[in-house]
């Protein structure tokens, strides 16, 4: 492969801001896009030699064979792009991205690549064009990369142009209407910017939410020190469902939550149904059931389905809250916008 901008390369990344940037009186300055919740890939190809550049370095190539296909199909011959690997499924009528199938894709067995490579396809969303034919494009502005992208990059049906505008007022609509598509807000992007690999010159205004939640259980850490992270439920129709969890506490705090949780632990430890996590292989699944009495709120960004799409935060404990007020009536819906409305031409 020899590209005038040669893997690997880190992606230009983001600082976060709690609301959408305005554009200065006169010209614009800023152009905006959803921000897509996928795989941030470099797709670098040169003739059938083809990169899927993970934001740590790795080839992606391996887990989306069908996306390798795709790229030498709807691509120009030698360019770098930037962008995300999504998966969408439908649902409800809808097209709307699948974190959970996406994250699937990443699998050890050859067998199980090549049967998700058929049972949930990915697509290719670029944003920025890094190099076409011999052209660095790395040090012009993104208004010309951003161009050249439209002209060059996309039309389907498995590599796309995200949409863009320069209208804040449209960028912060799309921040509330997109989320039904998959989406988790907004990135804002400067027109007179080059691109810096590593750098956080970009702007993005992420969905935060909090709820409160029932206390389900939790999971010992893999040190066997303490608590892992707590496991979280929200009643429906008086069935207590299980929406995700919290984690990312320090030691100390670890081994005091498992000593504070001990008088609430009900029946033995419970292993998780289906086979070891797809990212680290042979770890314990099995996590231990409490008597559902506590609340706690924990911060979030967004559904996916029934579940928390990431892992929530732990805000604080509510022990003014009834366990059984703990509905998923609390949560935020967003609208359920289509995919294609997400895409440039379609927004």
């Amino acid at each position: 492969m020899h590209l005038p901008v040669m893997p690997p390369l880190q992606p230009m990344l983001a600082k976060a801001a709690s609301a959408v940037p305005s554009q200065p009186e006169g010209e614009p300055a800023w152009s905006y896009e959803p921000k897509w919740d996928g795989f941030r890939t470099i797709v670098f190809r040169d003739g059938d030699e083809v990169v899927l550049g993970s934001r740590g370095g790795k080839d992606l190539a391996r887990y989306f064979p069908e996306m390798v296909d795709a790229v030498r199909r709807e691509l120009p011959s030698r360019c770098v792009v930037d962008g995300e690997l999504v998966v969408p499924r439908d649902r409800d009528g809808h097209v709307r991205l699948d974190w959970e199938a996406l994250s699937e894709r990443i699998h050890p067995a050859d067998s199980r690549v090549r049967l998700l490579a058929e049972q949930t396809p990915s697509q290719f969303v670029g944003f920025d064009l890094l190099a076409l034919g011999d052209r660095d494009l790395t040090a012009e502005v993104f208004e010309a990369r951003r161009d050249e992208l439209v002209a060059t990059v996309g039309g389907g049906p498995s590599c796309h142009v995200t949409a863009a505008t320069r209208d804040a007022a449209i960028a912060s609509e799309w921040f509330e209407t997109f989320e039904g598509a998959g989406l988790d807000g907004v990135i804002a992007k400067r027109l007179d910017g080059v691109y810096v690999p590593g750098k956080r010159d970009m702007v993005k205004v992420k969905h935060a939410r909090t709820a409160e939640c029932v206390l389900a259980g939790y999971r010992v850490h893999k040190n066997g020190l303490g608590v892992g992270s707590l496991l979280l439920g929200l009643y429906s129709d008086g069935e207590l469902v299980m929406v995700g969890g919290a984690s990312a506490f320090t030691d100390v705090r670890r081994r005091e939550l498992l000593a504070e949780l001990q008088p609430l632990r009900m029946g033995e430890d419970v292993v998780a149904d289906g086979e070891a996590t797809r990212w680290r292989s042979g770890v314990d699944r099995s996590w231990v059931p409490l008597r559902p009495e506590r609340v706690l709120e924990v911060a979030y960004d967004q559904m996916e389905g029934a579940r928390f799409r990431h892992a929530a935060r732990f805000l604080r404990w509510r022990p003014d809250k009834p366990p059984r007020d703990c509905t998923f009536d609390q949560l935020e819906v967003p609208v359920r916008y289509d995919l294609a409305d997400v895409l440039a031409g379609g927004a």
